[in-house]
């Protein structure tokens, strides 16, 4: 199982957190920028590009773990732009392509700042992962911050509307968590199960300005969902419908300042 990955590093960190200069990598200390990441960098000391808090050598570390990956309770991010067909047909396709590069950038900002990882863009669509070892024991509260930031960087609270308008499911439960390989070369690090195809659907159903958060992830980021409305919504290739609360931003659940953890 996907414990604290800082144990594995640990031999590392007291001497490069000795290394001028910050930012470093918040698993094995190494920095990015200054003396010591010019030299570190070459090694492969540097910033992993699914979440550049932390580094490729790192990665890579977590990637010889048995299986490359283990199961694991974690939570599922999808936010998906309404109305991107619409959009498309009447953009030419430059400004399609640099419509969707600021909302890739916004979402990463906000995935990112909330000690997430970055799975994967799809077209219109942007997958991130929450897990414990990154996002602490209650993951879908950061997945919920992101899903604030998310809202707040696309317009979503201006008056004259927002930029670009997404729909936004975020779900807990347990998903295979690790690295994807092609024979023997490490491709990808991903979540596969039936979490993350239940989070897809949920961001497919949510409106625009809509975060649709299901009451494992609720109940993981401790909330009292009671006063946000309910929905059961039965989702394509499931039996059973899945209870969800449909939230906008001005009824997002607010969590105090958390304490950020690493270096």
């Amino acid at each position: 199982m996907l414990t604290d990955p800082t144990v594995h590093f640990e031999p590392f960190r007291n001497l490069f957190l000795r290394l001028p200069s910050s930012p470093h990598c918040k698993l094995c200390g190494a920095p990015f920028k200054g003396i010591g990441g010019a030299v570190l960098g070459p090694m492969g000391f540097r910033p992993w590009p699914k979440n550049p808090t932390i580094c490729q050598a790192c990665f890579r570390g977590l990637s010889r773990f048995p299986a490359a990956g283990a199961e694991v309770e974690c939570t599922l991010f999808f936010a998906d732009v309404r109305g991107s067909t619409g959009i498309a047909e009447q953009s030419d396709a430059t400004a399609y392509a640099s419509l969707l590069r600021r909302f890739y950038e916004a979402s990463s900002a906000a995935v990112i700042e909330e000690r997430g990882i970055l799975d994967k863009f799809v077209g219109d669509e942007v997958v991130a992962i929450f897990i414990p070892a990154f996002s602490g024991s209650a993951h879908a509260r950061a997945a919920i911050l992101a899903a604030r930031r998310l809202l707040e960087m696309t317009g979503h609270p201006n008056r004259e509307g927002p930029w670009l308008g997404i729909g936004i499911g975020i779900h807990t439960g347990p998903a295979f968590v690790g690295s994807t390989a092609v024979g023997t070369a490490v491709t990808d690090f991903t979540a596969l199960g039936d979490t993350v195809n239940a989070t897809a659907r949920l961001a497919s159903a949510a409106a625009a300005g809509e975060v649709l958060i299901s009451e494992a992830a609720l109940a993981n980021a401790h909330v009292d969902v009671a006063g946000l409305p309910a929905k059961d919504l039965q989702l394509r290739g499931r039996d059973a419908p899945l209870r969800v609360r449909v939230a906008r931003l001005d009824t997002l659940p607010a969590f105090p300042a958390r304490e950020v953890a690493g270096v």
